[in-house]
């Protein structure tokens, strides 16, 4: 029983050690690796090299999978080219399978002393959290260490032998435990190496090794189509694809398992060896044989799988659950679904003028529904935003979280404030037939004009932070407010003439230059924190545009 225990805590050691250096990396080069990812796509040889290189840093396939497959989903890269990815990705795992299985016993302890040392002495910066990082490989490695130790004493039982001999031999049976288990611990490479270990200490057979590392490679892809099943129809291409490489390379090779065993066992002496080596050769097949039918597979899955028409869905697209555990491909998510939010704004703020000049109470009621939708989102952004661990965050993505809190906060306010003056109109306006005067009319037209454009450029320095676009944007603040001063003026005017038209709408008229300022206030609050982050907000503002920072609404 003792023994039992002690390789059950070894095999948790190896997944804790494994999910250690796939978070530690991803949080101190998330941004960089998605940047590599993102600009080698655009050829094969590349695209494969960066998944391999990128999966070999973070120790997790499905993780460059899901990663890739947020880039799909924001339309940055094609199907076809995320799977080349991908395909490397699977070999990066299979070749640290094989680095991990070299006997570096001596290798752990320092490894976990230096770490340690590191992460303690300089716990809140970058080469702190490095240490965490080499203090996960030092426990892979004594976690390998442990469960052969473990298994020896069990491997010399006769009971243990009786059982092992008793069991079906059945490939279809290995190959849905090996799945199981690479689901269950979220690793196919902590799979990979338990099965390594088990067969040299006779726990399982070579027959029934193989089966497992067949089963452990359908189970990753299994693994990347179920987290992200939650995810809308173009990010589930990449996973699904994936997968139906897997399973197209399993069935090819089971035939042939019987002949590929006798040739392993002739040229490789030990059968740890055996097990790490038949998985490095079954994904560099896998990626050599395949390569070349990404591109029709791609394109099938296009077709198949169609984004469904969205226009006024009112539901979260971009935030997927699966990508909590990766705070980089989070924040992204976050941002996505963030200018989802603004482009419902913005279609409430667009219906706004044809309100005004066609007197539709049905638009009306369309809009003012729409807000609802903004809110929906802005909750669904927060509550997904406080899922993210603050402390897995860099200064870069700290800084984006908080403004991607701040933007959606804006949106909701400026959805509210929408809906407040669709209200007026229909009660000051519509239902009491007045009209505006030609002149009051135009100058309405070109505040909401303004507007508009604002909110979209807006948009851009939310998505881009380019610090000339923000100072555009605040030029347009001024702009904006000299133009309501100069129009409140005008209508002023109107009414000492006596004008019939102005002094009946003359309070609604007021009104929405008003909610029209408070708008735009909100709109370019965008730009001062790109404009604080480059160190010109002084020169664009002053203390006035800190102060605006929190605009009245």
């Amino acid at each position: 029983m003792l023994h039992l225990l002690n390789l059950l805590a070894a095999i948790a050691l190896l997944l804790w050690g494994t999910r250690i250096v796939r978070t530690g990396v991803l949080r101190v080069y998330g941004g960089s690796l998605r940047k590599v990812l993102s600009t080698s796509m655009q050829r094969r040889p590349a695209a494969l090299l960066a998944g391999l290189g990128v999966t070999a840093l973070v120790q997790s396939a499905t993780a460059t999978c899901m990663i890739v497959a947020n880039f799909v989903g924001q339309g940055m890269v094609g199907t076809s080219a995320a799977l080349v990815v991908v395909l490397g990705a699977d070999m990066g795992s299979a070749l640290m399978a094989v680095v991990f299985s070299a006997d570096m016993s001596w290798v752990s302890p320092l490894l976990i002393l230096v770490g340690v040392v590191v992460h303690l002495s300089r716990d809140k910066s970058k080469a702190g959290r490095l240490g965490q990082v080499v203090i996960g490989l030092g426990l892979i490695m004594l976690a390998l260490h442990l469960i052969v130790e473990s298994t020896r004493p069990m491997t010399a039982s006769p009971a243990v032998r009786a059982l092992i001999a008793s069991l079906p031999q059945e490939i279809m049976v290995e190959l849905l435990v090996g799945a199981l288990l690479t689901m269950m611990s979220y690793s196919s490479l902590a799979v990979i190496l338990l099965v390594a270990a088990l067969a040299s200490q006779g726990l399982v057979t070579p027959e029934v090794a193989l089966g497992f590392v067949l089963g452990a490679n359908l189970g990753s892809g299994l693994l990347a189509v179920v987290s992200t099943s939650g995810a809308d129809v173009v990010t589930r291409r990449l996973p699904v694809g994936n997968l139906l490489f897997k399973l197209a390379g399993v069935l090819l090779v089971l035939p042939a398992l019987p002949w590929l065993l006798p040739l392993l066992q002739a040229h490789v002496p030990t059968i740890q060896q055996q097990v790490v080596l038949f998985h490095l050769a079954f994904n560099v097949a896998m990626a050599l044989l395949f390569v070349g039918l990404a591109g029709p597979l791609g394109r099938l899955l296009d077709r198949v799988m169609k984004e469904p028409d969205r226009s006024l869905a009112s539901r979260p697209r971009h935030l997927d659950a699966s990508a909590l555990s990766m705070p980089s491909v989070a924040i992204s998510c976050a941002a996505r679904e963030a200018l989802h939010q603004a482009d419902v704004v913005e279609t409430m703020l667009g219906g706004v003028i044809t309100v005004i000049r066609e007197n539709e109470l049905g638009v009306a009621e369309q809009l003012r529904r729409m807000d609802d939708q903004v809110d929906d989102l802005y909750s669904s952004i927060k509550f997904y935003l406080t899922q993210i661990s603050r402390e897995a965050l860099d200064e870069r993505e700290s800084r984006r979280w908080t403004d991607i809190v701040s933007f959606t906060i804006h949106m909701e306010q400026i959805g509210d404030i929408v809906e407040r003056v669709i209200l007026d109109i229909e009660d000051k306006k519509i239902r009491q037939s007045r009209t505006f005067s030609d002149a009051g009319m135009a100058e309405i037209a070109h505040l909401h004009e303004r507007l508009m454009s604002n909110l979209r450029l807006s948009m851009s320095v939310f998505l881009d932070g380019h610090v000339r676009d923000a100072q555009r944007l605040l030029e347009e603040k001024a702009r904006f407010r000299d133009l309501e001063r100069q129009y409140a003026a005008n209508h002023i005017a109107r009414l000492q003439s006596n004008s019939t038209q102005s002094i009946e709408t003359s309070s609604l008229h007021l009104d929405l230059q008003g909610e029209f300022k408070r708008i735009n206030s909100l709109i370019c609050s965008t730009a001062y924190p790109v404009l604080e982050l480059a160190g010109v907000l002084h020169r664009t503002g002053g203390p006035r545009a800190i102060e605006q920072l929190a605009p009245q609404a």
